[in-house]
C-alpha cells in the first residue's frame, strides 16, 4: 500500500504486538519527532540549589536582603537552602540561630513549603526550601491585581 502511493512504511511502536506502523512520508515523520523531543527538552526546567549564608548577628536590613534573594530563587523554580555558621563563642548562643532561622522562614513559608526543618550539623544550622507553585501563582496573581489597580 506504502509503495503504491508512493510513501514510506514506518514502524512507530516496534514492541507492541502486532507492531505498529503507519504510511507516510519518514522525512516529515523524523522531523515532527525531533521538534518534539527539542520541545520537551526546552519545557525541562532544571532547578538548582541555592544557598545563603547567614550568622547568628546578621543585622536585620541584612536578613532582609538575603530574603529577597532566596524569594527571587524560589520564584525562578529553585531549591533553597538556608545556612546559619556559627563561629567561635557563638555556639553558646545557639538559641539566636534559632529565632533568625524562624524569622527567615517565616518570610519564605510565604513562597515555598520547608523539605527538611531546621536542623544541627556541627557548626551549621540548615533549613531547606523547595517552591510551592500554588502559593507562587496566588502571589503573582494578587500583584497583578494591585498593578491593574494603581495603573487606574
Amino acid at each position: 500500500m506504502a509503495r503504491s502511493k508512493e510513501l514510506d512504511l514506518i514502524e512507530v511502536s516496534p514492541n507492541a504486538k502486532p507492531p505498529v506502523c503507519k504510511i507516510g512520508n519518514f522525512g516529515k515523520y523524523n522531523y515532527e519527532k525531533q521538534k518534539k523531543e527539542k520541545e520537551q527538552k526546552k519545557s525541562k526546567t532544571s532547578s538548582q540549589l541555592k544557598e545563603i549564608r547567614f550568622h547568628p548577628n546578621t543585622d536585620t536590613h541584612d536578613m532582609e536582603f538575603k530574603c529577597r534573594h532566596l524569594i527571587e530563587f524560589l520564584m525562578q523554580g529553585h531549591k533553597v537552602k538556608a545556612t546559619i555558621i556559627f563561629i567561635g563563642r557563638m555556639m553558646v548562643h545557639q538559641d539566636i540561630g534559632r529565632k533568625l532561622m524562624d524569622e527567615i522562614l517565616e518570610k519564605l513559608t510565604q513562597f515555598g513549603k520547608i523539605e527538611q526543618p531546621p536542623k544541627m550539623e556541627g557548626r551549621f544550622m540548615t533549613a531547606m526550601l523547595i517552591p510551592d507553585k500554588k502559593k507562587i501563582d496566588d502571589y503573582n496573581k494578587t500583584l497583578g491585581k494591585q498593578k491593574a489597580e494603581i495603573e487606574k
